[in-house]
C-alpha cells in the first residue's frame, strides 16, 4: 500500500529543532526558524502553522514567553480575545471556511509539542475527508503555507485600514 509523506515533518517530529523556544525564535526573527508571521499587535504574534492542519490554520502566541493562559495579564487576555476576532474575521474573507476549532493545548500530554502558550484556529471545510484520509488515514494539504500567508496578510492589512471588525459588535 502506497503512503503519502511530509519528510520535514518526521524530521521536526524526531526532535531535529533549534535549541531554545521555536516561537521565542519566531519573536526575534532567528534565522533558525522559518518565520510565517502574517501580523503582529504590541503583545501577540499571528502565525501561520508550518504543519497545517488545513489551509488557513493560525497560531496566535504572547511575544513574552508563558506556558499557561493563567499567566496571561488582564489586558493581555482582552488584547487576545480582539485579535481572534481580527483572525476570524479576516479567514473569513480569505478562506470562507464553512467553520473553526480554536483552542490551546497546555501541556505535553495535551498535545502541546511546544512549551510556549499558543491558540490554534483551524478552519473546517464541507467535505474535508478525501480519498486519502479513507484508504491512507492521512491529510492531504490544499494550499501552500506560503499562499496561506499571502492570503492572510493581505487580509488583515486590509482589515487595518478598516475601523471596525467585519460582524463584530464594539465593546465598552
Amino acid at each position: 500500500m502506497p503512503y503519502f509523506f511530509n519528510f520535514d515533518k518526521v524530521a521536526y517530529l524526531k526532535g531535529k529543532r533549534p535549541a531554545g523556544c521555536i516561537f521565542c525564535l519566531i519573536r526575534d526573527g532567528s534565522d533558525e526558524v522559518q518565520r510565517l508571521v502574517a501580523a503582529e499587535t504590541e503583545s501577540f504574534i499571528v502565525s501561520i502553522n508550518l504543519y497545517p492542519y488545513n489551509p488557513g490554520h493560525l497560531i496566535i502566541f504572547p511575544k513574552r514567553h508563558v506556558v499557561g493562559l493563567r499567566e496571561l495579564s488582564g489586558a493581555e487576555r482582552r488584547e487576545l480575545d480582539d485579535l481572534t476576532d481580527t483572525s476570524l474575521a479576516v479567514l473569513d474573507k480569505t478562506h470562507a471556511p464553512a467553520g473553526y476549532n480554536i483552542g490551546f493545548n497546555m501541556g505535553l500530554v495535551a498535545g502541546a509539542s511546544i512549551d510556549h502558550l499558543h491558540l490554534h484556529i483551524i478552519p473546517r471545510y464541507p467535505r474535508e475527508i478525501g480519498i486519502a484520509e479513507l484508504v491512507a488515514g492521512e491529510r492531504v494539504l490544499v494550499e501552500d503555507p506560503r499562499v496561506t500567508l499571502e492570503k492572510v496578510r493581505k487580509g488583515f492589512a486590509d482589515l487595518s485600514s478598516q475601523k471596525t471588525v467585519p460582524g463584530r459588535a464594539d465593546r465598552a
